[in-house]
């Protein structure tokens, strides 16, 4: 039976962008509270369509926050340093700048997520070491966009064969739902978007294309960076 702990928690405000690492999580039915909450539109064939960093690489050089907690407004901060709050018509215009198209903000209802709706995305310590050493060089964790990272004491990769069960973390009981099939994304530099395509092919060579997996909470609960993590029948 797998144990382990909590290595790492992160939260993306704005979808396509970098998030923030947080010392704390609140889950629910609805996925973890605050995450891709917010969205970028730009128009295509005279309609709105959400942006994401495959249609706009550049947004991954942008990064979102809570400094005052998922119910406020969520900052952003650009490439050159500089913070606005997500209200503020100047960030709209540097944006559009940066990225190179008119885009336009929205925060959407939660449980509106627009890839998989009421989920938690968590990654496993001991698969992207594994995928580090494969590839002769570190993986920042950063790539697939995770919810919670784990150090358990399982082998590399055992998570692709725990769909259907469950995951006690901290105060949490999560249910895996399925793997976590893999975009170009995590083949993106999170600094500074270079491409590694050789990551995309060891994993669509010998992991189906997936890493990680895609979980629900089975009910409200706080996850703490250091809780402890155990895989129950």
């Amino acid at each position: 039976m797998a144990t382990g702990r909590v290595a790492a928690l992160q939260r993306w405000p704005v979808k396509g962008m970098g998030g923030e690492a947080v010392d704390a999580l609140a889950v629910d039915d609805l996925g973890v509270v605050g995450d891709r909450a917010h969205v970028v539109y730009d128009v295509f064939r005279d309609a709105p369509r959400r942006v994401n960093a495959k249609l706009a690489p550049r947004l991954l050089a942008w990064s979102a926050a809570y400094p005052d907690g998922p119910d406020a407004l969520t900052a952003v901060t650009g490439p050159d340093g500089t913070s606005r709050a997500w209200d503020d018509p100047e960030l709209t215009a540097a944006l559009s700048a940066d990225v190179g198209r008119a885009l336009t903000l929205a925060r959407e209802p939660r449980g509106a997520h627009i890839d998989r709706p009421r989920t938690i995305h968590i990654t496993v310590d001991a698969s992207l070491a594994a995928l580090a050493d494969a590839l002769g060089r570190p993986v920042d964790v950063r790539r697939f966009r995770s919810n919670i990272h784990l150090e358990l004491d399982a082998e590399p990769f055992a998570e692709e064969g725990w769909v259907g069960r469950r995951l006690r973390v901290g105060a949490a009981e999560l249910e895996v739902v399925e793997r976590c099939e893999r975009c170009p994304i995590p083949g993106l530099d999170p600094r500074t978007q270079a491409k590694w395509p050789a990551l995309l092919r060891l994993l669509a060579d010998e992991h189906a294309s997936d890493f990680g997996l895609i979980a629900r909470a089975l009910g409200p609960a706080v996850v703490r960076a250091g809780d402890s993590a155990q895989l129950l029948s």
